[in-house]
């Protein structure tokens, strides 16, 4: 009787441990320039839909989810090889830190001390410097929820590196919900008194190919945030009202994007900053895209108090991706929920400032359906 008892517990426990094999997964994905291994994870939900996600850089590689009429399509550009994504990429689908977006000419002051950071995108500091998260190797441990399979992420960032201050534990948990919900939950802690700003940046076509100008798009934001010919924001909150900057009704992508604006001409289209909220923290819905072609929907929530909408105008055809295909002029666009850019420079928008004692937090979810 014993012995049966044992031999039916570890059939239940093989048959528990395969049962989480199908819903994630994992396989090596080359190696960096130093040697390190590099692991890619696929997660499955119950409907089918997919993701795979790379260890260097929390890369979302691919994400598959179902059109109109149930068939499964990737909505995301990016490469099929590890080597292309150190070589030459965009932040194709990587997670964005220290610092997401811009710090003008890569300076700021925190408690009377000055900080110098790479200015990597001249003359400013860019999505967290030379080598910020998106390039580096996260720690990767696959979970099995009641939401879903999800990937946790963790790394350390040390004490100035990339000039930011403090030791920085950051965990980034991935899942994929069986409501075909990509869910991101950021947590960081700190032992000295510094900034940050995380967020994702994912290039989306829900058409899957093609340009993104039939998209249309809604923002739920009253105001943005203007910005110089440098890309950084003068520090005013200005409404969309009356401008190609309101997206407060269902708008397609390229109706305005070549409207006679300053702005739209400083930017070379769309990437700005929406204004969502006053007081982050509520997890709440942002942003809301469809593909007419398709039927795909994507909302985006979060609790940052504001939405990077970048319209993949620096894509130029050089970009060659999965399968052979040619990242052209604006066949992707950017949904990056984050606080405002230069933040560290512009005290009257919300403080990016994290001290010891306190858990930076941040959720960003991106619900794919159908109309």
């Amino acid at each position: 009787m014993k012995t049966t008892l044992v031999l039916l517990t570890s059939l239940v426990l093989v048959t528990v441990a395969f049962a989480k094999s199908e819903e994630i997964s994992a396989k090596p994905f080359g190696k960096t320039k130093d040697g390190t291994p590099v692991e890619i994870f696929t997660l499955r939900n119950a409907g089918g839909a997919e993701a795979m996600i790379t260890n260097y850089g929390g890369i979302v590689v691919s994400l598959k989810v179902p059109d109109r009429s149930g068939k499964l399509g990737d909505v995301v550009l990016g490469y099929d090889n590890l080597k292309d994504y150190i070589k030459a990429s965009p932040y194709f689908g990587a997670l964005i830190g220290r610092y997401g977006n811009r710090i003008s000419k890569g300076r700021f002051e925190l408690d009377g001390k000055r900080y110098q950071l790479a200015t990597n995108n001249a003359p400013n500091a860019l999505h967290g410097g030379l080598k910020g998260f998106d390039k580096v190797v996260w720690s990767a441990k696959p979970l099995s929820t009641k939401n879903g399979p999800s990937l946790e992420l963790s790394y350390v960032s040390k004490d100035g590196e990339e000039g930011y201050p403090g030791n920085l534990a950051v965990k980034a948990v991935y899942t994929l919900t069986d409501k075909n919900e990509l869910r991101i939950d950021f947590t960081a802690t700190t032992d000295k008194p510094t900034i940050v700003n995380l967020t994702h940046h994912s290039y989306f076509n829900l058409a899957g190919e093609g340009d993104i100008l039939a998209h249309e798009v809604t923002i739920k934001a009253d105001k943005f945030t203007p910005i110089d010919k440098t890309f950084i924001p003068t520090g005013e909150l200005r409404p969309v009202a009356g401008t190609p900057f309101d997206f407060r009704k269902q708008t397609k992508i390229g109706s305005r994007i070549k409207n006679d604006d300053q702005q739209l001409k400083f930017g070379l289209g769309y990437d700005h900053n929406w204004v969502v909220r006053d007081k982050p923290g509520r997890l709440a819905l942002m942003a809301k895209v469809t593909d007419p072609a398709s039927g795909r929907t994507m909302e985006v929530l979060s609790t940052e108090p504001g939405l990077q909408f970048y319209s993949g105008n620096f894509l130029d055809g050089t970009n060659v991706g999965k399968g052979g295909k040619v990242y052209r002029h604006r066949t992707g666009f950017c949904m990056e929920p984050q606080h405002f850019p230069d933040s560290p420079n512009k005290p009257q928008f919300p403080s990016v400032v994290l001290r010891p004692g306190q858990t930076y937090k941040n959720t960003i979810i991106y619900k794919f359906g159908v109309k």
